[in-house]
């Protein structure tokens, strides 16, 4: 059998995946620090959730590409509590944020067209640009108290192939917002090279402070998409739910090209259109659980790392991750194993795009006595390495 070029992947088992799953079949124990399911990290959930599953009107096979007008005007009122006013005619509903990706790569590319991506930031759009013939182009994020965009590494980074940039508002997993000038910034490159924005807010309820804007108020003369679901906002990666919202010049024919792609698939399946209005209006609930998780598992890292001067937590602003950097002594491939020896996973910094060893990530998300426990021993470890008193003081 001849397979495409676009699947041939590594297939083997990494060692850090190896080393895993043997501890997890030997019973041993394991602190989690990776743990990003909100649904496996023991929140509370609505009794009747799944009632919003059995509205009769699913009965009803009525293909809409962009999806349901009711669920769309959902979404709409979503945005509206973050005063940003959105048509229904401007979102498509997706069954994930990969799809919308998916979708906006087909709109916006040709074989061989590039992206832009920030880095340090999360691994799937290796994946979802190689299925759809795309390939990516690092752009730096840098950090100077606190992360923030490069605009001359991004002007750098554009070639006549380019088509977009990808922004994740937060990103994941350094927590960074983009600030005003960051977002004009990238909104002059677009306008110099005709490029467009995609930018996906799964993480925007989750800001430590004041909330953050949302791009889908869209930026003069520049083509904006804006991506998220209910993954995140209300804790339900399982119901597979997300939608795009396009801004910007020329967005009826913009829109007449997703809606002939979405028409294609016709993806999204009716109850849980018809439960999407329910559940987002009911995303207070476990949006308030796990900010509390969140802010209590921050405290008791940053009271853990008070103690020692061997790691520090680089600032985030929003989000479910925190960033550690860490002697760099090793890779971070050999520091996490030997974490996980100690009985802690977490996750090394080249998994998420950090060039050099000396960085590790955690997951916030976990239950907290799992997580203070899990830090614990990740300090334990880290101060009996060898050169454990030398004191990180550059970046």
């Amino acid at each position: 059998m001849r397979f495409s070029q676009r699947t041939n992947w590594n297939m083997e088992e990494s060692e850090l995946a190896r080393a895993h799953r043997l501890r997890v079949q030997a019973g041993l124990p394991i602190a989690d620090l990776t743990a990003s399911n909100p649904t496996r990290c023991g929140f509370a959930y609505e009794a009747n959730l799944l009632a919003a599953l059995s509205d009769p009107r699913a009965l009803v096979y009525d293909p809409q590409p962009r999806g349901l007008l009711r669920a769309r005007e959902a979404v709409c009122q979503y945005y509206a509590a973050h005063s940003v006013a959105v048509a229904p005619e401007q979102v498509v509903l997706t069954t994930s944020t990969s799809e919308a990706y998916s979708f906006l790569f087909r709109l916006l590319c040709d074989p061989g067209s590039e992206i832009l991506v920030p880095q340090p930031g999360y691994p799937l759009f290796d994946f979802l640009a190689g299925l759809d013939d795309v390939r990516l182009k690092a752009a730096p994020l840098v950090y100077d108290h606190g992360w923030q965009i490069e605009p001359e590494g991004f002007r750098r980074a554009i070639t006549p192939e380019t088509r977009a940039i990808v922004l994740v508002h937060p990103n994941n997993p350094t927590g960074h917002y983009s600030k005003p000038w960051e977002a004009e910034a990238l909104a002059e490159l677009c306008r110099e090279y005709g490029l467009s924005l995609i930018v996906d807010e799964v993480f925007l309820d989750y800001g430590f402070g004041t909330a953050p804007a949302s791009f889908a108020a869209g930026l003069a003369d520049v083509p904006v998409f804006v991506v998220s679901g209910l993954s995140k906002i209300a804790g339900l990666p399982q119901m597979k739910a997300a939608w795009m919202v396009a801004t910007g010049p020329d967005t009826a024919s913009v829109l007449e090209r997703l809606e002939v792609i979405a028409d294609t698939f016709l993806s999204m399946n009716a109850p849980v259109q018809c439960a999407l209005p329910v559940w987002l209006e009911g995303r207070a609930t476990i949006q308030k659980q796990i900010r509390e998780r969140v802010a209590a598992n921050l405290v008791e890292l940053d009271r853990q790392l008070s103690q020692q001067e061997t790691i520090r937590r680089l600032e985030a602003e929003g989000g479910w991750y925190a960033v550690l950097r860490v002697p760099a002594l090793q890779s971070d491939e050999q520091t996490v194993l030997g974490l996980l020896d100690s009985g802690v996973w977490v996750h090394p910094g080249y998994f998420f795009g950090f060039e050099e060893s000396g960085w590790l990530v955690l997951s916030l998300l976990g239950p907290e006595p799992e997580f203070s426990t899990g830090v614990t021993a990740l300090i334990a470890y880290l101060g009996t390495h060898p050169g454990s008193n030398i004191k990180p003081n550059t970046l």
